[in-house]
């Protein structure tokens, strides 16, 4: 056997290899298998029911809050779960929506004062959970690149529009239950983590 077939032979195994663990590398960042998928969407529509009545959002219709904040401009967050994960996070899902009477744009002060955040366009990225018993809080999870794990590119909502949102923490400790979520411009509420 010559050494140049010896080389090539080892340099295609080495592309293989790396091609292999680049695949398996992707595929375990990809989020798939959970059935999360509707999770990392950031961009959900806004739609009209089929009588015209009002807008309806594509997830979370039947889901009854488990906390409302009433924010500025008649803007209205309602939390309708916060559910922990075997991958060690916790998502708080809920729905953003304009309850006054004029077109609102979500203001910038909801995504934090964080460079990197801010970096990324308007987001849920100020949001924060508070384990008070614990004496920890919890910042929003970011991907390799310094995005949030939250929904982004919030929309201008005009008056009744609803539009879905979704929030990734770090979980607290199994033994803690409620968590105070904050988010700037909006009250605090005390919600329960499930999971």
């Amino acid at each position: 056997m010559s050494i140049r077939f010896t080389t090539k032979a080892r340099r295609g195994t080495v592309a293989l290899t790396l091609a292999v663990g680049l695949a398996l590398g992707a595929a375990g960042c990809g989020g798939g298998g959970g059935g999360d998928d509707k999770k990392a969407d950031s961009t959900p529509s806004v739609q009209k029911t089929a009588d015209g009545s009002g807008p309806t959002t594509q997830e979370g219709d039947s889901e009854q809050p488990i906390a409302e904040l009433k924010g500025p401009s008649g803007l209205l967050l309602q939390i309708t779960s916060a559910k922990r994960d075997s991958g060690g996070f916790v998502t708080v899902n809920g729905t953003l929506k304009n309850d006054g009477p004029k077109t609102v744009n979500v203001p910038s002060q909801l995504s934090g004062n964080e460079t990197e955040i801010i970096r990324n366009g308007t987001s849920l990225g100020g949001a924060t959970l508070v384990d008070s018993k614990g004496k920890k809080r919890y910042y929003v999870l970011r991907d390799t690149d310094g995005r949030p794990l939250t929904t982004t590119s919030l929309p201008s909502l005009k008056s009744g529009d609803s539009f879905p949102v979704f929030m990734q923490f770090p979980a607290p400790p199994t033994a803690t239950t409620e968590v105070d979520f904050q988010l700037p411009m909006f009250p605090t509420a005390t919600i329960g983590i499930s999971g």
